[in-house]
Formats: C-alpha cells, structure tokens, sequence
C-alpha cells in the first residue's frame, strides 16, 4: 500500500508499511510463537488469517485539531497541532466519504476543536464507526456539553449530508489527559445501536461497547472459536469479558446453555437485544443464552461450579493471575482464548500449568504495524 502521508513522514503510525505484506504477517506469526515460548508445546499452529492491506479498519479515531473554519481531522504532531489525515488508505470508501461532510458540520456548529497546549476548545475527538451494510455512527467527544444545543440543531443537516447516519451522540471527557472519550454518553439520534451484520449473526454496537476494529478479521475470528466450541460439543459455555456476545452467541446450539459476562452494562444490552432477536426469529438455542453485566473474575470465582467450555477475550492485561488460578483449579474442561496481546497470552498461561494449548492461530486485525491478535484453543493437559 502506497500512502502519501508515510512518504512525507506525516504520520508513521503503520510502522510496517514498506515491509512486503507477506512478510510482515510471516513475521507476525514467528514473533507471536517466540513470544509464547514453552506454553505453546505441542500445539498445531493453524496458518495466520491474512486482512486486506487497506480499506479494514471501520472504526475511526480521528483527533480533531485546527480551526471553526478549518478543522482538521487526523493525529496532533509533536507541538500539538492537527494533522489532516482525511485521504488514510486504511478506511473503506464508506467512511472516508464521512470525513468532509463532518469537517463541515464542524464549521456549522461552531464546534471548537480543542487545544492541548492552552486546554482551550471543546471538540477532542470524532469517533466514527462503518457497519458492514455501510450505516454510521458518529460520536463527538467534547470537554463539556456547552454545544449540546448546537448539535441538536444542526443534526439534521449532517443527516442529509450524510443518509446512512444511524447513531449519533455526544460523549463528554472533561478530563485534560491522553484518553479518547469519556464515561457520560448523551444520544442524539432515536437509535442508539449499530447493527453489524457477521454472517447468521448480527451484533448491535452501542457507543461504549467494544468492537473489533477489523470487521472481516473478526468474522474469521468468531468462525474459528465457533468450530472449536462445535467440535468440543459442550453442554454449557461460559463468555467471559464477552463485550456486546459475539463469542456467545456464535456457541448457540439446541440445549446448550450459554451465558455471557461483561462489566459494562451497554454491552450487555446489546447483547441480550441480538438474543431476543435470534429468538423471534426462531434461532435454535437462543432462548438457552444469558447475559450479565459483572466483573468476569469476580463472578467466576463466586460461583459453586464451572462449565464445560469458557471462553475468554480479555484486554490487552489479559485473564490475571485470579482467573487463571480459577481456572487451573476448575472443572472446566476446554477454554477458547482470544487474545490481543501475546505477551499478557504467554503469562497466563504459564500460570495455567494443567493446560495445554491444543490450536494457535494468528489473526492479523491491525497490517502494517506489530500487533497481534492470537486464538487458542487449550484443552486439559
């Protein structure tokens, strides 16, 4: 992929960019392996799921930087000021052509983008997701809620300008520190959810629920613990750090109990709306699955008994020495884990020593840059 901006060295953020793609996901693969050491013994490492080189990322964080009347939308160089990087090539067509309708909403509602160095402005940052049906959700992250009115007022001509918004709202991160948004979310359209369609299986995103940024890279990612979750033919799962179900919901299957654990109650909605869903629409097994807003090590260790299968997609910390311990002490009998950092993968399971990791493979959610995401399907030693 050719990008103008890398070439310029206005932004390096795809760090890997000249390396061929072949190789970078070569050496992805061999990077995740050494890093995994002697946990990884033993195991069929399945070969690496590839991304498209550009067009893969459908979630935007654009840090908004200029002026009212000329806004740019992008990264903050070394001394503060924004640096456009509306032309990425990592963005597909759909939400590229969201940018300058936006940076024009932004001179009509008078929204002032916000400065680091005199912490002055309101506009931080603009959060922009692409459903794969090409809807779009639209979040303004600003210090306070002073052009709460403005943006009310003007919605509807961003709705013309740009049709397929399906959510809009305005998150307040009052906070002068290196976060992207804040706790407080103020909707602004009826509709407070995104549907992403994944196969037989569509999920509902709502603003401060996680998503995998990569939409193609997550299919193959659910397919993958999908047919593991199948092939060990358990009677019950349990889907820890479960965000809005997409694991849970990939393991319905008649009689078979599922349920879902997530400590943010947003993401626990939309999944029990894609539940519901499922079940009207006569789904076998949907009506067998649950979901519960709570701390997934807290919940695993007050309970009296375990499933037969558990999966896990924690963050980049991973499971914890808590949970880890839970779960070489447990009657679990497999657990699928979803990783996004190789290293916190590697520890966890050191401290897992009656596991052993059975299948590996190597999901590249993020080209160009180092970072991996690893499944892996581990079953009793």
């Amino acid at each position: 992929m050719q990008c103008d901006y890398f070439d310029a060295g206005v932004c390096r953020s795809c760090a890997l960019l000249e390396t061929p793609y072949a190789r970078q996901l070569a050496d992805k693969d061999a990077a995740v392996r050494a890093t995994m050491g002697t946990t990884a013994d033993g195991a069929v490492w399945l070969p690496p799921v590839a991304s498209a080189e550009e067009g893969f990322r459908t979630k935007a964080k654009m840090v908004v930087g200029g002026t009212v009347e000329a806004p740019t939308l992008g990264i903050l160089d070394m001394d503060g000021g924004g640096v456009d990087l509306q032309g990425c090539h990592l963005y597909p067509d759909a939400l590229s052509a969201a940018f300058a309708p936006l940076a024009d909403f932004i001179t009509l509602a008078a929204l002032e983008p916000y400065d680091l160095t005199t912490r002055r402005g309101e506009l931080k940052n603009l959060l922009v997701t692409v459903s794969p049906d090409s809807d779009l959700m639209v979040r303004f992250v600003m210090r306070s809620t002073e052009a709460l009115a403005r943006l009310r007022k003007h919605l509807p001509s961003l709705q013309r300008a740009l049709p397929t918004l399906t959510v809009a709202s305005l998150n307040v991160l009052p906070e002068h520190k290196a976060v992207v948004e804040g706790d407080r979310e103020i909707p602004l359209t009826a509709q407070e959810s995104l549907p992403m369609r994944l196969d037989d299986v569509t999920l509902h995103l709502r603003p401060q629920s996680f998503f995998q940024t990569n939409t193609d890279v997550a299919r193959a990612l659910y397919r993958q613990a999908e047919e593991w979750i199948d092939a060990a033919a358990p009677a019950d799962v349990w889907d820890l750090y479960c965000g809005v179900g997409g694991f849970a919901l990939h393991a319905l299957a008649p009689g078979r109990d599922v349920l879902g654990v997530e400590v943010s109650e947003q993401a626990i909605a939309s999944a029990a709306l894609t539940r519901d869903e499922l079940v009207a629409a006569g789904r076998p097994g949907a009506a067998d699955a649950r979901f519960l807003a709570a701390d997934a090590t807290a919940f695993a260790l007050a309970q009296d008994r375990a499933p037969e299968l558990v999966v896990v997609n924690p963050p980049r910390r991973g499971i914890g020495p808590a949970l880890a311990g839970w779960l070489d002490r447990s009657e679990v009998r497999t657990v699928v884990y979803s990783s996004c950092h190789p290293g916190s993968l590697a520890r966890d399971l050191a401290a897992m020593p009656s596991w052993m990791a059975r299948e590996i493979r190597v999901m590249d959610m993020f080209p160009h840059t180092a970072h991996a995401e690893t499944a892996v399907l581990l079953q009793r030693a």
